[in-house]
């Protein structure tokens, strides 16, 4: 009996052993796919680590880049946000309407006192129509002297026709050239130098240009005869289209007709010296 019994317990014993190795040899397989697993997806990580690593490298300058640009453009709009906004320099409605009528005050205010001051009182004279007078009766007064300057001087020029020619004269006792003839007519009556030339006296500051459809008693009338400078020859305007003149050596002094075609031809300008300014 107890040989039965030892090996019932050896034949139990050898039976759990049989039916436990292959659980020993199952999870001995499990550990060894775990730890491939493991060792597998460990690589994987460490792979991927290696790739991040290598592409945040490479993305680094430009990631830095924009955070530049980034920067840049935040500062931009901060420095734009910061400047204050510029002035329109179109004015403003209420500045037109200000300025218009300011303006339209301005003139209301002229006129107002203009009309104050042409308003006629009882027995007094309108003062604006005495300001006109007084401005016409000047001008009038200015016309008259020069009118007067012009009969002297014609009254002197006429008094010396049929007297010889003669080169650099000036006085009626010995006779005229063509500019000792000028100038022995305005010496007394301008306040500026009468020069002793032709030309000079063409190229006078005080004497104003005289168009010829525009002559006056009293302009001089000027000529280029010999090609001596702008001018070298002149005589005074009398009106009806005549000047009188010292032609020259024989020849005595006399009156001639503007429209002739030699002096025509001949012709260079006119000057006006007898006006109001000039007249002592």
């Amino acid at each position: 009996m107890a040989r039965i019994k030892t090996r019932s317990l050896t034949l139990c014993t050898l039976l759990l052993a049989l039916s436990f190795t292959p659980l020993t040899q199952a999870s001995q397989q499990t550990r060894s796919t775990e730890l491939t697993k493991a060792s597998v997806t460990s690589e994987t990580k460490k792979s991927k680590e290696k790739s991040r690593q290598q592409n945040s490298k490479k993305n680094a300058p430009q990631k830095s880049s924009h955070r530049q640009v980034s920067t840049s453009t935040n500062k931009a709009r901060t420095i734009h946000k910061s400047q204050p906004a510029a002035k329109t320099t179109k004015p403003s409605r209420t500045a037109h309407k200000k300025n218009t009528a300011r303006v339209v005050h301005a003139t209301l205010t002229k006129t107002a006192s203009a009309s104050a001051k042409c308003t006629t009182k009882k027995g007094y004279k309108n003062p604006c129509t005495l300001k006109a007078q007084k401005n016409q009766s000047l001008a009038q007064a200015h016309r008259i002297r020069v009118q007067k300057a012009q009969k002297t001087a014609m009254h002197k020029l006429m008094g010396q026709l049929g007297k010889p020619y003669r080169w650099g004269g000036t006085s009626p006792v010995t006779g005229f050239d063509c500019s000792g003839l000028v100038y022995y007519a305005y010496k007394d009556l301008v306040n500026f130098r009468i020069p002793r030339t032709a030309n000079e006296m063409y190229h006078l500051e005080d004497a104003a240009a005289v168009k010829m459809g525009e002559l006056e008693s009293g302009d001089l009338v000027f000529f280029r005869i010999q090609g001596r400078g702008t001018a070298d020859h002149v005589g005074v305007y009398v009106g009806n289209g005549k000047f009188i003149q010292s032609p020259r050596t024989g020849r005595d002094i006399q009156i001639t007709s503007l429209s002739e075609d030699y002096w025509q031809r001949h012709y260079v300008g006119a000057r006006r010296v007898m006006t109001a300014k000039n007249l002592r």
